[in-house]
């Protein structure tokens, strides 16, 4: 069986670009390029100064230093690449359709067609291609009639390898996975292939982490995983609500049902809701799936957490709103954070997003700062928001004037009718909460959208504190 020499993986991204870093770290023997149309991109993973890599992951840094140059590289020459690899990685993005034919739930699967596409016109020799992006079930169908049909004679074995990454912990779940998930077709080329992505994995990993599936099995696993994994946040989250009604505490409840071992302590902290490039995205896939297969009363089950976790946010930013005596109007309320979870620079389908929109709609000026993310960032991810609802350009402009972005927190907060925690950075336990409160009006507010704050410790300063399902 021939062995991998030259990988390729399209997009550099949050998934290609830390995946393909490993790969290489752990594979000297392998030549690994990572390629994008994106021109800055690229520029950024070559940049010298590690700080500028365009994705912020603990430990990636180390792993780029370590093997960029040497058998790692990051180029726009998509073609050349595409031709000398024996392996192609496609981690395009795959966001959900904003138009047309199932918008709002269906993965708008253009970028991946296109890769498809320009590796049929390239290829001239038989290429294994691994469906890295997330994506609807039966895509590697879809994949196979395209490249099958504009090839040249050549042959192309379609794997699915879905990732299982946490943002803020990429790097571990990389060099340490539950498990990698490899489906493939149950023919002799397919299970040669197969073999071919196992044994890539196997340089750093065991055969027991390492799982293998028919294709479907795969794809769908993926979609499971994470709508299972957010469905455990709905449930608590929702619960959060009963909590601060009852006066009960959600972080006792979570602890008190977690401790069973057939529940288990993992992904029931309840917050202002989760965010992030899949959950949501992953969910909505699976409804449009059902939908499509005619199975209302499954996709009506699992669209329920999509609708709960927009619950969380509006009632998040609602409390605010009640709170401060039913008006924002011209107060300064100060985020602390907004990237959708600590130690990552993301902010796809960030809660932060939602609440500022809610917010800004009442009038309040909201004075953002994040460790990570950009005042670009912040601006784009709300215009984005406003364009897909329609708003005209003028209309945008007013709203972004209530926006206020800081590289140093103490100035978002200070002279602040309101302090919101949005994401759970470490950084914001080791304030001096003494101080800041001398500069806020008062009362002085504070929400904390993912309980990490002392609220006996903030309340004997003398803030009015509010946790999430803190009766």
């Amino acid at each position: 069986m021939k062995k991998i020499k030259n990988i390729c993986c399209l997009g550099a991204g949050y998934v290609g670009g830390p995946t393909m870093s490993v790969i290489a770290l752990k594979c000297p023997d392998i030549k690994v390029t990572v390629v994008d149309l994106n021109v800055d991109r690229i520029a950024a993973w070559n940049d010298d100064n590690l700080e500028n890599l365009p994705v912020y992951e603990p430990g990636l840094a180390e792993v780029v230093e370590e093997a960029r140059g040497k058998n790692l590289f990051f180029s726009t020459d998509v073609d050349g690449a595409i031709a000398a690899a024996d392996m192609i990685f496609i981690a395009v993005n795959t966001p959900t359709k904003t138009y047309g034919e199932g918008k709002g739930m269906a993965a708008d699967l253009k970028f991946v067609e296109l890769c498809a596409r320009q590796i049929a016109s390239v290829a001239t020799t038989d290429k294994i291609i691994v469906e890295k992006s997330t994506l609807p079930v039966r895509t590697a169908e879809t994949l196979q009639t395209i490249l099958d049909s504009n090839g040249k004679g050549v042959h192309f074995e379609v794997l699915s390898n879905p990732e299982f990454l946490a943002e803020g912990t990429a790097i571990d779940d990389l060099f340490q996975a539950d498990r990698v998930l490899i489906g493939g077709n149950d023919t002799p080329t397919g299970q040669e292939a197969i073999q071919a992505l196992v044994d890539v994995y196997a340089h750093w990993l065991s055969p027991s982490q390492i799982l293998t599936t028919n294709v479907w099995s795969s794809e769908l696993s993926k979609l499971t995983a994470n709508a299972f994994l957010a469905q455990r946040i709905s449930s608590i989250n929702a619960l959060s609500a009963l909590c601060e009604a009852t006066e009960a505490d959600v972080d006792e409840v979570a602890h008190a049902i977690g401790s069973d071992s057939r529940i288990g302590p993992k992904f029931l902290k309840a917050s202002v809701g989760f965010g992030g490039s899949c959950f949501q995205k992953d969910i909505l896939n699976l409804v449009y799936l059902c939908r499509y297969f005619n199975l209302p009363e499954v996709a009506e089950y699992w669209e329920q957490v999509i609708k709960m976790n927009d619950h969380q946010k509006y009632r998040f930013a609602k409390n605010i709103i009640t709170t401060l005596f039913n008006t924002v109007n011209g107060k300064k309320i100060a985020f602390l954070g907004w990237a959708f979870k600590k130690d990552t620079n993301d902010t796809r389908e960030s809660a932060a997003i939602y609440v500022a929109e809610y917010l800004i709609e009442d009038g309040a000026e909201i004075h953002v700062y994040d460790p990570k993310v950009s005042q670009a960032k912040v601006r784009a991810d709300l215009s984005y928001l406003w364009e897909l609802k329609g708003l005209t350009a003028e209309k945008i402009k007013q709203k972004q004037s209530q926006v206020f972005v800081y590289e140093d927190p103490k100035q978002a907060m200070n002279k602040s009718h309101a302090i919101a925690v949005l994401t759970e950075w470490d950084e914001f336990k080791t304030y001096d909460w003494k101080e800041i409160y001398q500069h806020m009006f008062k009362p002085a507010f504070v929400f904390d959208g993912r309980n990490i704050l002392d609220a006996a410790a903030m309340k004997s300063i003398g803030f009015q504190f509010k946790g999430i399902g803190k009766g």
